[in-house]
């Protein structure tokens, strides 16, 4: 992985590509590399689907290689949803795939002169562009099906839907997964968008003839990536709760500590929560037939994902992930697991970010579009958002907008961008990490539900302010450095308990690279990232008064327990003082 791939889409005579060594972004991978080129080559206060905008796309530094659970993709831009810096995270085979391709990042760039759609290739033989009017208007699925036809069932795609198209807001990137479906995205911040802006419905990526990336000290690599695989599956986070019931094992967790958001964050307990747990979702795709466990690329030994098929017996959807479950359920009020898996099908085919459209309905129920718990009116909206109409395309924009359409005061939004699946009153850590990301409100940023709620790597009470600050802090530092690595963030839960398995990942990037990196260095890489990310932001015009929570998570006591966000806004000013 030491070349860039840069595709200048506004060329004349129509779009170019140039391989460039990676220079100055040389040892960089995911999110350190896309979050490196954006902070350096964008202007901070270009439109996000002008012509200035880019679109990185880069595999993790250990990504295509034998190390378990690394093929996890980052993709960044300036967000058209939150106006800053943005990298959004997917699994799915594309990373692996283009790592062994031996790109460490693919950029597209300019824009094209008219509405031409255009699909690229890309193989060990270089790269073809080509138009694809007949693409334009499919979903996923759809696209995907006419890519098999046309090149097999061996290759992996990156593609937008309808909604990318469409360049709202909402919209996410698919990857295909192992069985090349469109299932995992890069949902967050309007990414798809951005791809939609560079006039690129999909990117074919194969990588036939390429042999697996071998590190530079090819056996310390193999016994440090064995005894990172022994730690992930002793942890019993990642080696029984996630392989078991994927990652909506969460449900009822999270709904039993009271900091389930429910009917748009009002309360924090949903009545129906069993019928859609983790628990319940297992025993319903074992009983029809489909997977309670599956991995989402090869190489995975969390296998955290699954197959839902319907009540024939039918492929529906991938098994729909704790987030989904949560925004397209129990916030809307919904506890019917058919009607989320077929809402999260929908997102999946027109290319939305589950969380966005979740808490978009969420608002717009409250708003009295539609009633908490009316499954099928959640499903009737949703499909107002494929078709284009005038509504769909202000839901498409997200729930920040949605909110201003319809004059909706409780709109649980950070940056514009739409809270996840832990209510900040109930969960104070997360609140922090929603508040001051460089993403926009982003639970992964910082999962500080870890130590507040599941007691990973210590514990910090998750009802008081004390010790927020410093928790979110350290968990957004290691984020950043994860997130760089190509790795599935859930390993954290084992790195944070286990000293020998986060040893062993260090190790592990030393011997693929010939380093010598130490834990400290580890910091620093997290940190810098960080760096960048925040001194984009600032160019961009984002004050400390955009790190900050809707007031009504101050105002507003959060049943059962009773309480507010308690962190103070001068608390915050301080996350990234280190």
């Amino acid at each position: 992985m030491e070349k860039i791939l840069r595709i200048d889409m506004g060329a004349e005579g129509g779009p170019r590509t140039k391989e460039t060594p990676a220079g100055a972004y040389a040892g960089l991978g995911g999110r350190a590399m896309t979050s490196g080129i954006v902070s350096k080559e964008v202007p901070p206060l270009c439109h996000p689907l002008g012509a200035d905008n880019k679109l990185v796309i880069a595999p993790g530094l250990l990504s295509g290689t034998i190390a378990a659970s690394s093929g996890r993709l980052s993709v960044g831009c300036k967000s058209p949803l939150t106006g800053g810096i943005k990298e959004a995270n997917a699994g799915g085979q594309a990373a692996q795939v283009l790592a062994r391709l031996g790109y460490a990042a693919v950029v597209l760039e300019g824009k094209p002169k008219d509405s031409t759609l255009y699909k690229i290739i890309i193989n060990k033989d270089g790269v073809k562009i080509s138009p694809a009017t007949d693409l334009k208007g499919l979903g996923n699925y759809d696209l995907i099906d006419k890519v098999k036809a046309q090149h097999g069932d061996k290759v992996a795609c990156i593609s937008i839907g309808p909604a990318g198209e469409m360049k709202l807001s909402a919209a996410s990137i698919a990857c295909t997964d192992m069985e090349m479906r469109p299932t995992r995205h890069a949902g967050r911040g309007g990414v798809g968008a951005v791809m939609g802006s560079k006039g690129v419905k999909v990117i074919v990526l194969d990588d036939s003839g390429m042999k697996m990336r071998t590190a530079k000290n090819p056996d310390k690599f193999k016994a440090a990536a064995k005894e990172f695989v022994e730690g992930l599956k002793k942890n019993p986070v990642t080696g029984q709760g996630l392989p078991a019931y994927g990652t909506n094992v969460l449900t009822n967790v999270i709904n039993e500590a009271g900091a389930y958001p429910t009917h748009n964050f009002m309360w924090g307990r949903f009545e129906g929560c069993a019928a859609i747990s983790g628990e319940t979702q297992a025993e319903t795709e074992t009983a029809r037939g489909g997977l309670a466990t599956h991995g989402c690329h090869r190489g995975c030994v969390i296998r955290c994902s699954g197959i839902y098929v319907n009540k024939d017996g039918h492929y529906l959807t991938k098994q729909p992930e704790y987030e989904t479950v949560w925004a397209h359920g129990g916030n809307c009020g919904i506890n019917d697991l058919d009607a989320i898996a077929m809402l999260d099908r929908l997102d999946d085919d027109y290319g939305l970010d589950t969380i966005e459209m979740g808490a978009t309905i969420g608002v717009a129920m409250e708003a009295g579009i539609a009633r908490f718990g009316d499954a099928q009116a959640a499903i009737s909206l949703v499909k107002e958002v494929g078709k284009g109409t005038h509504l769909g395309r202000i839901l498409g924009s997200g729930a920040a907008a949605t909110g201003k359409v319809f004059g909706v005061e409780r709109v649980p939004v950070v940056k514009n961008q739409s809270m996840p699946a832990y209510d900040p009153r109930g969960v104070q850590g997360i609140g922090v990490t929603y508040a001051t990301s460089t993403m926009g409100a982003d639970h992964t940023a910082g999962y500080a539900v870890a130590t507040n709620i599941m007691k990973v790597g210590g514990y910090v009470d998750p009802l008081t302010p004390q010790g927020q600050v410093e928790l979110s802090r350290n968990l957004q530092i290691a984020t950043a450095f994860i997130d760089s690595t190509g790795m599935c963030l859930f390993i954290a839960f084992a790195i944070m308990d286990q000293p020998e398995t986060f040893q062993a990942l260090i190790d592990m990037i030393n011997a693929c690279y010939s380093l010598n990196l130490s834990a400290n260095d580890v910091t620093d890489m997290g940190k810098s990232v960080l760096k960048a990310e925040r001194d984009f932001n600032i160019k961009a015009g984002l004050t400390n008064a955009h790190d900050r929570l809707p007031d009504f998570f101050k105002k507003e006591p959060l049943p059962p327990h009773n309480v507010t966000f308690m962190v103070k806004d001068e608390e915050l000013d301080t996350v990234f003082n280190w």
